[in-house]
């Protein structure tokens, strides 16, 4: 597996990569409630311009991605995506440790994800982040405050 900076070439795999994720939470968490993915390509182009987006590759294929930003102490950190049938192979956490060394400065850490917010919470912990709080955003979005130790 590689990890690189991804560029506006890769949106459109990227955006695929974003809807199957979505998808296949609806159907592991059996909440048809989910809703599909609805960011536009133009959007997620746009985003090449305020966020550092990095793509996993395996055989060539994009298998996860991450975007993120920081500002001053703060890494602000979305869509953390991992395609549905290579998850617990460590991509997660490869993209992970990328953003943090992409943002060495960062002292914390802001994760948007998912209304199933929980099972993200203890993925986390699992891999050594030190959980502040979490916030609800919406029905569908929360913000998870968490720090690594050095």
């Amino acid at each position: 597996m590689d990890i690189e900076r991804a560029d506006v070439g890769d949106a459109a795999a990227i955006l695929t990569l974003q809807r199957l994720a979505y998808q296949s939470e609806a159907q592991l968490y059996h909440d048809p409630t989910i809703p599909p993915l609805r960011q536009t390509l133009a959007e997620l182009a746009a985003e090449f311009e305020t966020h550092v987006i990095l793509k996993a590759i395996v055989n060539g294929a994009i298998v996860g991605s991450v975007r993120a930003y920081c500002d001053g102490s703060i890494c602000y950190i979305g869509r953390l995506m991992v395609h549905p049938q290579l998850q617990r192979q460590g991509i997660g956490t490869a993209l992970m440790g990328q953003i943090e060394a992409h943002f060495p400065e960062a002292k914390q850490l802001q994760l948007f994800t998912g209304a199933q917010s929980e099972a993200n919470i203890r993925l986390y912990r699992g891999l050594g982040y030190v959980i502040g709080a979490t916030e609800r955003v919406n029905d569908r979005v929360s913000i998870v405050i968490m720090t690594k130790p050095a």
